[in-house]
């Protein structure tokens, strides 16, 4: 579920550019229904990890996803710096979960 969560999260954060400053809806529209999916699809893991692994593992994914994507879809640059700062986030998500898993 954290993981379907981090991926509405994905999708939240790639729908921000495209609506121009909330100034398209159809995109608009998707910044709201992604958002309100993934905080739910969040809030329903809760019961099973503590807030700040699960949090952390959300917004870990979310990031790596959009820096990934962002490449992708919008040109945006790939740097040596870029790329070690996402590792930095990769392993700080797999040590919190792994901390998490105690």
């Amino acid at each position: 579920m954290l993981l379907a969560a981090a991926a509405f999260e994905i999708a939240f954060a790639l729908s921000l550019k495209p609506s121009e400053g909330f100034t398209r809806l159809w995109p608009t529209a998707g910044v709201l229904v992604f958002g309100v999916i993934s905080v739910v699809l969040l809030s329903k893991t809760l019961d099973r990890l503590p807030v700040g692994t699960a949090y952390a593992v959300w917004t870990g994914l979310g990031s790596l996803g959009v820096v990934t994507l962002g490449i992708v879809y919008f040109n945006e640059p790939i740097t040596l710096t870029r790329v070690l700062c996402v590792g930095l986030i990769v392993a700080g998500v797999v040590g919190l979960r792994l901390a998490g898993a105690d």
